[in-house]
């Protein structure tokens, strides 16, 4: 299944992220309880992102792709970061992905392991992007956007010209990350346009569950906390539950306001929480056809 070609139907898609298990979980085969859970849900396809350590000799990422496919005959996409990757580490990891049948790809920079220097093969997300489309053309490519910009970025302009090059050296279908202000994305979306970037958006939305993991995800991403999401997270943070709830409600809304605002698709970053995914979408099954 192409993934870019989901979207021709000009309808808005649903899809979800998941993550490979850590080893002290229980290993791989904790995924299935995972997906269990989240196939009800019906996405368009489900992306995993890569292995622990970023690195080939970890195929937790290619395995859960397979079993995605395979088991539950729903279409996935195997991040890919290039950063601690050879040409040569890229080459095999490729060919592991095509004896499993997966051909789409989220190419990513990925970050630098902090304990051993960066490979000198690939700078850039747009290098990774480039280097696959050359070699394997049969592959269809995503490509990572940031609604308020990528955190290195030195400003705005930049950081959507530097996007165009990613679609321009091949990605069809771009995913944002994380966002809690749909202006902040209605405003990249028209820079996207202005800058002749006319691939599928897909809005990355993630359910809030703790105070302290969304401050340290948004330090880490860039991303802001608007004054609304910012009085929940005051008023909640000592009651798990209360925030919990509200902050499903919050992704709801944002949900919503963008299927009411002809997006392209949303990407909904599941943390590998199955109920949090049935909760948010029990209303969104309602607007979909």
């Amino acid at each position: 299944m192409d993934i870019a070609k989901l979207f021709e139907t000009g309808k808005p898609r649903f899809s979800l992220e998941i993550f490979p298990p850590k080893t002290h979980q229980g290993g791989i085969e904790t995924i299935y309880e995972t997906l269990d859970g989240l196939k009800d849900v019906r996405p368009a396809f489900i992306s995993c992102t890569y292995g622990a350590g970023g690195n080939r000799a970890d195929s937790s990422t290619i395995e859960i792709c397979s079993i995605i496919q395979e088991r539950y005959n729903i279409p996935a996409i195997s991040h890919l970061t290039c950063v601690n990757n050879s040409k040569e580490d890229i080459d095999i990891i490729l060919e592991q992905l095509k004896a499993k049948g997966i051909y789409n790809i989220l190419a990513l920079r990925g970050d630098p392991k902090p304990d051993a220097p960066a490979k000198e093969d690939f700078a850039y997300a747009s290098d990774l992007i480039s280097y696959i489309k050359q070699r394997e053309s049969e592959f269809v490519i995503s490509a990572a956007c940031y609604p308020e910009g990528h955190p290195s970025s030195d400003d705005i302009v930049s950081d959507v010209i530097n996007l165009k090059k990613k679609v321009d050296c091949g990605a069809e279908h771009l995913i944002s990350q994380l966002f809690f202000d749909n202006e902040d994305f209605y405003r990249f979306r028209e820079r996207c346009a202005i800058a002749g970037i006319d691939v599928p958006i897909e809005a990355g939305i993630m359910p809030v569950t703790s105070k302290q993991s969304i401050m340290r995800m948004v330090s880490m991403c860039g991303a802001s906390i608007p004054a609304k999401l910012a009085k929940i997270l005051n008023r909640f943070e000592n009651d798990p539950t209360a925030l919990e709830e509200a902050c499903i409600v919050y992704a709801i809304d944002q949900m919503v306001d963008l299927i009411t605002n002809d997006v392209d698709g949303i990407h909904l970053y599941t943390m590998n929480k199955p109920y949090l995914a049935k909760r948010i979408f029990a209303v969104i099954d309602k607007m979909r056809s």
